[in-house]
Order: structure tokens, then sequence, then C-alpha cells
């Protein structure tokens, strides 16, 4: 299987999965895709549901990492997801309503669903520079609005031949997740906070991958750039399995009939979680449709209803950060797919110079076709956790929130009487403060006192990963400005 970046219409440059893992973004600022998507049948799911989690990755991480071997991923997959995660990495454990189902994706290390990914990327890579002959150390460089930060620290902490610097916004993240990484443990990682939003952080990571004479610094080092955020396939990958493992679970649990179709729901920020669904479908889980729930920066509901993609607009900071984005990234591989890598492009560097662009009508159709959007705002999303947890004594966090409400409101536009798979992407406790709040609670102002009350309230459990944090030393307490010399001067110097 080879791969080729989103801007290459005329498919010059083929690279491994290996190579692809190794690079994370093509040389020409384009995300790279495999040459064609491998098919699945309904038997192949049917079989998927009687496997552990780690065999089901393994058995379709195959189909795209074909330089790998089944054995080497089954190890991958085995290191990653069968301690850390509970019983089970990633459960359809709720009921909310005749229609959602919960798709929990939070019960790794730090209690978000970038672990999925995140605790089997840094293996990959690790055996991906073997497989290169790669000598230099590899410099994971991440921007994050939250939980790609932590469950990337945690993922490459103390990894052979690599070493982590994560850029986060100042005040763009909640202050769980921003003691998840300032205590983060580990002799090659380092976190720095940025004077802008995530936007800003993103923007600079992607120049400094841009840089010429940066990289060629790094090089004399010893050292490559390669990123963890979903821009790197080995991230997004992993992604596609909890997908087709939840369809299986429900079919196991006979609440859906083999080859019946679902709706999906994912609370939508840089689009590679609902990307990785799509994906899914097109290898040929049965889905009708996807429904992108967005916070009020709702940019990704503007353009999947009108075609026209905006980032010229008021940036919110809300009490769901991970969707406080403006410029979604892997949206570009949804449109190298329908449009083609030459208009791609082109709608890249509108994005790029104008900060805005327009996909033809044809294009927009067949987005519609596949996609709904909704986004929610901070008044409904608060309505929406008391509203779950009074009806169904479940609590979710601002995220899963936002996406429960944009399912809710697609059942109630669409009623296509499919089962809806809600993705929920964080646990409660990240946000508890937040999830506080909208419970019309008292909010205490020491943070462990914060995590009891809830715990008391709710009847649930504090996850231990977060329990654990008020032990350790603050390590991370750097803020610099937003400019790209700033971070470049980050980066060389550690």
């Amino acid at each position: 299987m080879n791969y080729y970046s989103t801007r290459d219409s005329e498919r010059n440059q083929a690279k491994t999965s290996a190579e692809v893992i190794k690079q994370g973004i093509a040389d020409d600022g384009g995300l790279f895709l495999p040459e064609s998507i491998p098919e699945i049948s309904l038997d192949f799911i049917k079989e998927i549901g009687t496997l552990p989690y780690s065999e089901r990755a393994a058995k379709i991480l195959s189909l795209y990492l074909t330089d790998y071997t089944y054995d080497e991923l089954l190890d991958c997959a085995q290191k990653a997801y069968d301690t850390g995660f509970g019983d089970f990495a990633a459960p359809v454990s709720s009921l909310i309503g005749d229609d959602l189902r919960v798709l929990e994706l939070w019960h790794g290390p730090t209690c978000a669903f970038k672990d999925m990914a995140l605790q089997i990327m840094p293996r990959l890579l690790s055996l991906a520079l073997k497989k290169t002959g790669e000598q230099r150390t590899a410099y994971i460089l991440v921007a994050t609005s939250g939980d790609t930060g932590k469950a990337a620290l945690e993922g490459y902490k103390d990894v052979d031949s690599t070493k982590i610097m994560v850029f986060y916004p100042e005040d763009g993240v909640s202050d769980m997740q921003k003691m998840q990484m300032a205590t983060q443990e580990g002799g090659n990682v380092c976190v720095t906070a940025i004077k802008g939003n995530f936007d800003d952080a993103q923007t600079g990571v992607k120049k400094i991958f841009a840089d010429a004479e940066a990289k060629a610094k790094l090089d004399k080092a010893g050292s490559f750039l390669s990123s963890a955020n979903s821009i790197n396939w080995g991230r997004l990958a992993p992604q596609i399995v909890y997908y087709i493992s939840a369809y299986a679970d429900l079919v196991n649990e006979g609440d859906i009939e083999l080859g019946e179709k679902v709706d999906i729901t994912v609370p939508t920020g840089n689009f590679g979680n609902i990307f990785a669904a799509y994906l899914a479908k097109k290898m040929g889980l049965p889905v009708n449709k996807f429904i992108c729930a967005s916070n009020s920066n709702n940019i990704l509901t503007d353009f999947l209803r009108t075609g026209t993609y905006d980032r010229n607009r008021q940036f919110y900071t809300t009490m769901s950060p991970s969707m406080d984005i403006l410029i979604s990234s892997n949206l570009e591989r949804l449109l190298y797919f329908i449009a083609g890598a030459e208009k791609t492009t082109k709608y890249m560097k509108d994005l790029n110079e104008k900060g805005v662009y327009t996909v033809e009508d044809d294009v927009l159709s067949v987005i519609k076709s596949e996609f709904a959007a909704y986004c929610c705002n901070e008044e409904d999303c608060a309505k929406t956790i008391s509203n779950t947890f009074d009806k169904y004594s479940y609590i979710c966090d601002p995220h899963t929130a936002v996406a429960v409400k944009a399912a809710l409101d697609f059942v109630k536009d669409e009623n296509t009487g499919y089962k809806n798979i809600v993705a929920s992407t964080a646990s409660p406790y990240k946000f508890a403060a937040d999830v506080l709040k909208s419970l019309g609670k008292d909010i205490p102002s020491d943070m462990k006192e914060v995590l009891d009350t809830l715990s008391e309230i709710t009847k649930t459990e504090v996850p231990a990963p977060l329990a654990t944090l008020f032990g350790k030393s603050v390590r991370f307490t750097k803020s610099v400005e937003k400019s790209h010399e700033s971070l470049l001067a980050e980066v060389l110097s550690f």
C-alpha cells in the first residue's frame, strides 16, 4: 500500500506507511492518504466482534500498514490496549434514549479519546525508524487544544530515539488539562504555553515544519521533525478501528442486525476523528450519515451547510476547548477524496492567503449526502449535561454534551430510525468544574475538591490517572509569544 499527498495530483511521490508515519506531513504541505481504501465484508465485521480489542486493531491496521507484519502490529496493539484501559478499550456502554448509543473512548491513561491512537502510535513510529534505517532522533512537535498534548506526552515519554515538544494555548485549556501537562514525567518531554489560541499554536507548528533552515539545524543536531497531531497518518489510522469495533459490539449485543445501517455523531474540531469514521464507511461499515457536532466555533457547521469555509470570524473560548478551532486540518483529506488533489491544493492556498475558500456545488452536494452538521452554544451545552444526568443518570463532559445535543437535533430533524453512535471523547472529570456548574452546583476553589464533589454528586469514581495527579510536582510553567520566532526558539533550544 503506497501513500500520496493530498496535493500531489500526479501521484509522483509514493511513500510506504512507515515513511509517512515517520515524516508526518508531506513535503508539499499536504496530508498523506493511502492510494486505495481496503474493503471489509460483513463477515469480517462479525469475526472482529469475537476478538479482544487489540486483535481487532491489529487486523484492521494490517489492511493499511502493509509494510508492517501482522505480528508486529499485534505486539504494538497488545502493549497499547491490553493494560491501562480497564476491561475494554472502547466500550459501547451507555444508552441515552431510544436511538443514541455512547461509544466511550476515554478509558485510557489520560482519560481522553486521544489515548486510543497515541498509545499505539509511538510504537508504530519506533518500528518505522528501524524499517527506514533512520539513525536520527524523531523530534515530535505537537500543537494541542488540550487532550492531544497530554496523550502524546504520555505515549512518547521515555520512548527510545524520540523527544517531544508540546505547545498549548495559555488560556485555552481546562485547569485539569493544564495540570496534566505541567506535571508530565519523562526525560524526553517539554511543554510550553503560548500567548494565543490553538490555531496560533497549530499555525506556528506548521510553519516550523515548512522552515528549511530550521530543519537543517535540527538535522545537524541529529534530529528530524515528526508530528503526533492527527495530520499524521499513524495517529489517524488507529481511530478507524473503534468505529468498526463499536458496530461489531452492537451486533453482538443484538442491538442491531449485521448489515443494518447506523448514524455516527462526533464532536469535531480538527476533523480527524470524524474523518476516521468516514474511512470506516468507505471500507464497508454500514453507515447512513455522519453528524458533525461543533461548539460556538461553528466554522464546520457553516462549511458543511454552505460550502464556504471562512476562518475570518470571531474565536470563542468555550468549556469544550478541544473544539475551539478555526482551521480544521483534516478536512483537507475529505476534500481530496471528493474534489481531487488539484482543487484541494487551490482550496488550501486560498485558505492560507485569504482565510476563506468555497467549494463547487457538485462537491458540496456530495459532502451533504454524507454529512449533517449542527452546533451547540454554551448555554445548550450546559443544559444537555444537566438534562442527560437528570433523565438518564449519565454524566458527560462538555465535548460529549455537544455531540449529544447534535445527535438529538438530528434525530428530531431526520428521524432515520437508525441507531446513532455518539463518540464520547473525554471523561467528565477532565472538565469537572464546568460539569458541576452545568449541574447547578457550587464550584470549590480546590481542584481536588472539585473532583471529589463531582464524584459524590454523581456516584461515580474519579479516574485513577486524574486522582493521582495531586501528588506530582509541576515541571513546566513557561509561556511564550505566539510568533514563529518564539516557537522556533523553543524548539531549537530543547
